[in-house]
């Protein structure tokens, strides 16, 4: 549990030192909806294996709510479905609001191991966290069944990560169209460069206006960042990739 506008440095070095995770080569920003939505089978395939080939052969770390619902779970059912026990394991992190997870006393303690009831109750408005997460940083901002601020965390830290060097004996860089091709067709695709920072890509997958929201912010920031929308998953990013489609060749 952290607040929402902890420190970026003393998170970092909590992952890295504490959590003992390697730094990444890249890093895979997924936002969707937090309702639970369906994915059409081929899509969710795609969707599924993409994901899981993207994070495998980099060695990224995924980002997510945390949830076990909505988008996150669609991360979670992937993670499941198709991560390989041979291969690197994969780092899922939650960064979902301290104020919305079901079940939290199962969550406080320290230097203890902790047993935790994903079950969710089905008349209660808060969520249980996903299982198939490795890590879970729980924003708190003194709210209760709120969203907004944990995205602000979010945000900072990958504003941080993408400050990090990365120390690769290739200097390889991971692109939009690698991961574009890693979700299309499984296929893996690099560019090379010197002296890079830890890219950050944005995934989409269906959403509401607040991932709308985000992804104007990606597109604007300073430098700014690629976002893969995945069409025929639903709402934000189904009206996302129309937009596209019939604004690109008129900018």
């Amino acid at each position: 549990i952290t607040s929402y506008d902890t420190k970026l440095d003393q998170l970092l070095h909590l992952m890295v030192k504490e959590w003992q995770m390697e730094l990444p080569k890249l890093v895979i920003s997924v936002h969707g909806g937090i309702q639970n939505f369906k994915l059409p089978s081929k899509v969710k395939q795609i969707f599924s294996k993409g994901l899981v080939k993207a994070a495998e052969t980099t060695g990224a770390w995924i980002i997510t709510e945390g949830i076990n619902s909505g988008a996150s779970r669609h991360v979670g059912d992937a993670l499941k479905a198709h991560a390989s026990q041979y291969l690197r394991k994969i780092c899922a992190i939650g960064i979902p609001p301290w104020g919305i997870i079901e079940n939290q006393r199962d969550l406080i303690g320290k230097d203890v191991v902790c047993l935790y009831q994903t079950l969710s109750n089905p008349l209660s408005k808060l969520s249980t966290l996903n299982s198939m997460h490795s890590h879970f940083i729980l924003a708190d901002d003194g709210t209760v069944g709120k969203y907004g601020n944990e995205m602000k965390l979010r945000r900072n830290l990958e504003k941080y990560l993408n400050l990090q060097k990365i120390h690769t004996s290739e200097n390889n860089f991971f692109s939009l169209k690698m991961i574009t091709l890693l979700l299309v067709t499984g296929c893996v695709w690099f560019e090379t460069g010197m002296g890079q920072g830890v890219p950050v890509v944005g995934l989409v997958v269906e959403g509401g206006p607040n991932v709308i929201l985000m992804v104007w912010e990606y597109v604007r920031d300073t430098p700014a960042v690629p976002v893969v929308v995945c069409e025929g998953t639903g709402r934000a990013a189904d009206l996302l990739a129309f937009i596209h489609k019939h604004t690109a060749d008129t900018g």
